[in-house]
């Protein structure tokens, strides 16, 4: 694909670390209105993490991002990222090929989370995880702040097996109590990831359809051969590595439903933003907005 995705740096972002039992990270904050804590993709920060993070800030919303791996601002072509790669799937912390786990970060995520919505306007605060760190913010809509959780290729646990492949990416535990948020308190979960992507199986989100039902919407888009998007069979990253910013292209649109979502979860009072238009390429049996 042509072109590059949006990118930005650290320079506007304010860092203080948080702490939870234990657990120390930076954590980088900007913007002005409801919560988002938006977890990064391996290997951690990078320039096109940033992109998507300031792109939230501009549409309105407050964003901490916390360091959970690597050097903040580094782009992922750097040759240590690698380093950065193994020692997250090797962390105790994430537990990348534990099936059925309560995994360290999540009650971490959790709190910081809690901790945002209480000093932010709304009814509560939105989590966007993406790639290694996607099935976090499912577990951290254990919490009662959050209103909104995004998944973006969520790829833990690594699907190695069968089962990791259909496996939730938390506890039983954990996910019976999303469910029942869902049911309660009106949780809404969004799924986004490509249909050929290995690293982010259908399995799973079939899992999560069947178990939260219409309480988890999601975005497919085709990465299949000949697909209309021009997307590459390896396409991973929907929201920020194959994001360009032209009309009509399916990951930008993806990207603006995925703020629309946050936006009628975490600010329902304020001033719709324009539609976006969404091309008959972007839409799968899969997507709700296509029913």
């Amino acid at each position: 694909m042509s072109g590059t995705p949006p990118v930005s740096t650290l320079d506007a972002w304010r860092r203080e670390p948080f702490s939870w039992q234990g657990m120390t990270h930076d954590c980088y904050e900007q913007g002005e209105g409801p919560g988002v804590v938006l977890l990064p993709e391996l290997p951690g920060i990078t320039p096109a993490v940033l992109g998507l993070a300031q792109h939230v800030v501009d549409s309105g919303f407050t964003v901490v991002i916390p360091s959970l791996f690597g050097v903040p601002g580094r782009p992922d072509t750097d040759p240590r990222a690698g380093a950065s790669i193994v020692r997250a799937c090797i962390s105790r912390e994430f537990a990348a090929f534990a099936t059925n786990a309560r995994r360290p970060v999540a009650d971490y995520v959790r709190a910081l989370a809690h901790s945002l919505g209480g000093r932010t306007p709304g009814p509560g605060v939105g989590v966007i995880g993406m790639c290694f760190s996607g099935g976090f913010a499912l577990a951290a809509a254990v919490d009662g702040a959050v209103l909104a959780a995004v998944l973006s290729q969520p790829s833990l646990p690594l699907p190695v097996t069968a089962a990791h492949r259909a496996d939730p990416g938390l506890s039983e535990a954990e996910l019976l109590e999303v469910a029942r948020r869902t049911r309660d308190e009106g949780l809404c979960v969004l799924g986004l990831r490509f249909s050929e992507d290995g690293l982010a199986p259908g399995q799973r989100f079939a899992t999560l359809r069947e178990r939260l039902g219409g309480a988890f919407e999601y975005i497919e888009l085709d990465s299949g051969p000949g697909n209309g998007g021009g997307f590459g069979r390896r396409a991973h990253s929907v929201l920020t590595r194959e994001v360009r910013e032209t009309p009509g292209h399916l990951a930008l649109e993806a990207r603006e439903r995925m703020v629309a979502f946050l936006r009628r979860r975490l600010a329902p009072g304020a001033p719709a933003l324009p539609e976006v238009p969404v091309a008959p390429a972007a839409a799968t049996a899969s997507d709700p907005e296509a029913d």
